[in-house]
């Protein structure tokens, strides 16, 4: 599976939207978005009008206003995000539960890539549809103020916000599925959730 910039860029300004919420604001502007994100407004804005046509993005006119997830975010998959910009989480179409398509191979039935293929795909989505946005919100969240770094919206928010350096390695440890065992772990010793 190749993850498109749109699908990037459309993860980016609903993860950062989910953010938004959690920190009290009401709405963001696409602008603001895409400054949060370092990418095109005219590209951010393009993704939230058919994020927006899919009906898990809102909008509201006038002058404070911007946009908001429609949904609440634990309702949404990764993976239906994925799915809307991309098409399909097979690496290759003849692998794929929902966007099937012939591929070249004279006996698909019999495919040792194929049946691999599908595996691949069938562990993508497991993944992808485990999580909810809510979850990578919080495990965000989490993340952002262990470290101290600034919101992304801290221009926004009140002078209160924590500052600091921003790392800026792939340490295994700063995974997304080693911040949620880490909230699992938090909830099984019964101390509060609380970001």
């Amino acid at each position: 599976m190749h993850l498109s910039k749109k699908a990037e860029y459309a993860l980016r300004a609903t993860i950062h939207l989910g953010i938004a919420h959690e920190l009290g604001l009401a709405t963001v502007a696409g602008s603001d978005l895409a400054e949060a994100n370092r990418l095109p407004v005219k590209f951010v804005e393009r993704i939230l009008q058919e994020l927006r046509e899919a009906g898990l993005v809102d909008a509201r006119r006038g002058k404070t206003g911007g946009y908001l997830l429609s949904k609440n975010a634990s309702q949404i998959r990764i993976g239906d995000i994925v799915r809307l910009m991309d098409g399909r989480l097979a690496p290759i179409c003849c692998a794929s539960e929902n966007a099937y398509q012939r591929c070249t191979c004279p006996d698909e039935d019999h495919c040792g890539l194929r049946m691999l293929m599908i595996d691949v795909r069938n562990a993508i989505a497991a993944i992808l549809d485990r999580y909810t946005l809510a979850q990578v919100v919080e495990v965000t969240l989490r993340k952002i103020r262990r470290d101290g770094v600034p919101h992304p919206f801290s221009a926004l928010l009140p002078a209160d916000a924590p500052q600091g350096p921003i790392k800026r390695k792939a340490d295994p440890a700063d995974g997304f599925l080693a911040g949620l065992s880490q909230l699992a772990t938090t909830s099984t010793n019964h101390e509060p959730t609380a970001l």
